[in-house]
């Protein structure tokens, strides 16, 4: 169905053809008809744009009715808002920073600056010089041997099965050519991670995929096995993500191909099932000490774990327990409630999870008060598509960030909404192999490198307007925010962030409630 309008064209032309062969008068025919196969077939061969290549001709009027959309919603509803999780406008910006097209506009911002929650980070009146490198945070602690150089910006979790292996391959690619990290995704590590050779942060869910024995438990030689593997610079444990916090997931066995089978470790054509919960600890003190344990079996790697903040009192009982052992994670990545998925339910999308700032700023404010802060590194992920997401979080607590969604902008996705129907318009999220193939991998990677060097450049721009020389020299008093029209805070008046040793000393009434609460044996 998809290349029945450019089949019909095709069919059409080589009609008029034979037309105008018996009779020149029907040349007006063939015109036409000619010019549209000619771009029809241009469009299925054509490396740049995975739409084109999977609906040759027709994908136009997609392009005509975008423009037209905003349009008709203000003179329908009185809005631009196209009702998607990012906005046309933010779509824009990646697309063209993925294809290196100029992003400078004209006549100043396009935001409404008096209007409530708008946000800035001051500048400086002596700038300092902008810099091209792509900034990095080592991740490792004490405990550590093997410390990774990572980039400020990485690929956040996407798994091969979610994504297809042309999206894989482009985004392991354009890793390597970028010099930034690749997470696998609980899904486990495909050869389509391996082939580019871009660097790995391997994320391992309940479901233990890729270590798991036939019960579908933690099993330490497999995760050795592949934990060696020298494109393996970082382990993350996932506890949870933003997207679905607290709700398993299961890949029904009809979508469990051999090639899927053998990167998780499951049997074929059998429903591949992620609990809701570990079965390998049951308490703060089990968590750490298994994190202990996967260093140990890593060989020494940073290893770490992924969240999305729920109830805080959690939280402090891990920050605990790391006291009590005297094990420390060496980073740990906060997801915030606004991270996208595949499909979720919901109800769980919109109003279950800590959104990222605030989940973020607990992290930190909990490793800074229980003096761990110094040991552990801190990710961010969700919604981050831009130099000054990248910087505002930096601001208030993190070392790094992570981008999902953004880079699959940059692969091409149109977000069409179809990731859960295996009908992904652009070959970016589906099994199928007739629809992959609009993913060229080697222009896509190419787009996804782009997008990665011109987003740490424009947090370079930032940084050096606000007369610093790194992105972790940002603070809290450098983001302010409007609230109404006539107020303006710093974030260190709309949040709290405690000092070295705060809870430690239990000087604290509202973060002090909680610790005292907290208990390391227990969740």
């Amino acid at each position: 169905m998809r290349y029945l309008v450019y089949v019909a064209v095709v069919v059409s032309a080589l009609w008029s053809a034979w037309l105008v062969g018996t009779d020149p008068r029907f040349w007006w025919l063939l015109v036409p008809f000619g010019l549209l196969a000619i771009v029809g077939t241009w469009d299925l061969f054509q490396p740049s744009h995975s739409l084109r290549r999977n609906y040759p001709i027709i994908s136009y009027f997609r392009w005509l009715f975008e423009e037209l959309r905003p349009a008709l919603r203000q003179y329908l509803f009185e809005s631009e808002d196209d009702g998607r999780p990012f906005s046309r406008e933010q779509r824009a910006l990646v697309y063209r920073r993925a294809k290196g097209v100029n992003d400078q506009l004209p006549f100043g911002t396009v935001l409404d600056v008096y209007q409530d929650g708008y946000e800035w980070i001051n500048h400086s009146v002596m700038p300092r010089p902008k810099s091209k490198e792509d900034r990095r945070i080592v991740v490792g602690g004490p405990q550590c041997t093997q410390p990774y150089s990572a980039s400020v910006f990485n690929i956040s979790a996407m798994s091969f099965g979610a994504l297809s292996s042309n999206a894989i391959l482009a985004l392991n690619r354009g890793a390597r050519i970028g010099g930034f990290a690749h997470d696998t995704g609980e899904g486990g590590i495909s050869r389509y991670h391996r082939e580019p050779g871009g660097d790995l942060i391997w994320e391992i869910g309940s479901g233990y995929f890729g270590c798991r024995d036939h019960e579908g438990k933690f099993a330490p030689e497999r995760f050795s096995e592949n934990a060696a593997s020298p494109q393996v610079k970082m382990i993350e444990l996932k506890l949870s993500q933003g997207a679905k916090p607290g709700h398993g997931g299961v890949l029904p066995g009809a979508k469990v191909t051999a090639e899927i089978a053998a990167t998780r470790g499951v049997a074929i054509g059998e429903d591949c099932v992620s609990p809701s919960s570990h079965s390998a600890f049951s308490s703060p003190v089990e968590l750490v000490e298994f994190l202990g344990t996967m260093r140990e079996l890593s060989g020494g790697k940073p290893v770490g774990f992924k969240m999305c903040i729920g109830h805080p009192v959690e939280f402090m009982a891990i920050a605990k327990a790391m006291l009590e052992t005297g094990i420390t994670p060496d980073f740990i990545v906060i997801d915030g409630s606004e991270g996208g998925t595949g499909a979720a339910p919901l109800e769980l999308t919109n109003r279950v999870g800590t959104p990222l700032r605030e989940g973020l700023i607990l992290a930190r404010n909990v490793l800074v008060g229980a003096g761990l802060k110094e040991q552990i590194s801190l990710g961010a992920s969700g919604k981050i598509t831009s130099g000054y997401a990248l910087a505002a979080n930096m601001a208030i607590g993190a070392d790094w960030c992570n981008a999902a969604r953004g880079f699959m902008f940059a692969l091409g996705c149109i977000q069409s909404l179809t990731c859960h129907t295996d009908m992904c318009p652009t070959g970016v999220a589906t099994q199928n192999p007739r629809r992959s193939r609009a993913l060229v991998v080697d222009d896509k990677a190419q787009r996804v490198a782009s997008f990665h060097r011109n987003t740490v450049m424009a947090l370079n721009n930032i940084v050096a307007a606000a007369g610093f020389d790194h992105p972790s020299e940002l603070g809290p008093e450098h983001l302010y925010r409007r609230f109404g029209t006539h107020e303006v805070m710093p974030a260190t008046a709309c949040y709290t962030f405690l000092e070295p040793g705060e809870l430690l000393e239990g000087a604290r009434d509202d973060y002090g409630i909680w610790w005292g609460k907290a208990a390391a044996g227990h969740f």
